[in-house]
């Protein structure tokens, strides 16, 4: 690995170490023993390589798990929803700091163009590779499908890092969206 790579994954474990607004340029370097001009060099910023290190490890996560649905077998959408939630909340449990960084990195995107760019960029691409998870494989994403599933995975992280014991289940989402699927239509 380069020192590019070094630095980017060492940003990823200090992050999932110490959350987005702790992680500091001095953490990184002594981690990938690397120095403080090669973040500027590389990056241009502190808060640009978190970014990119928060990026590729929520999208690495997630895709982990849409992967494994595509070695499933369940031909029902309903059933590979159901299993990726549940899948998605394990990590939830697993790897608790990387989501929570997840979600601070959100707040600092508040404050940040470029950051808030590059946040806005990815959830574009998870949008079509949540709606080609759940959809059958000859129908086209579904940009509203992706919309609602970021939706509802952003908002069942955020019950999950602050009270799990209380979050819904993948099963109480799974009932509760073919409920409003019924009362809707």
């Amino acid at each position: 690995m380069g020192t590019r790579d070094d630095l980017l994954s060492a940003a990823k474990q200090c992050l999932a170490e110490r959350g987005y607004a702790r992680t500091t340029v001095r953490d990184i370097v002594a981690t990938s023993g690397s120095n403080l001009a090669a973040i500027n060099y590389h990056f241009g910023s502190r808060d640009a390589l978190l970014s990119q290190a928060m990026v590729e490890s929520t999208t690495e996560a997630v895709q982990q798990i849409i992967d494994t649905l595509a070695d499933s077998d369940a031909p029902h959408p309903r059933d590979r929803l159901e299993s990726f939630l549940h899948r998605l909340t394990v990590t939830f449990t697993e790897d608790r700091a990387l989501w929570a960084a997840n979600v601070e990195s959100l707040a600092q995107a508040l404050h940040s163009g470029d950051l808030r760019d590059g946040v806005s960029a990815k959830q574009q691409d998870a949008r079509r590779s949540l709606a080609g998870m759940l959809l059958p494989d000859d129908a086209d994403p579904d940009d509203n499908v992706g919309a609602v599933l970021l939706t509802l995975l952003d908002g069942l992280l955020i019950q999950w890092l602050l009270n799990p014991s209380v979050a819904p289940t993948a099963n109480h989402i799974t009932t509760g969206l073919r409920t409003i699927s019924r009362a809707i239509k």
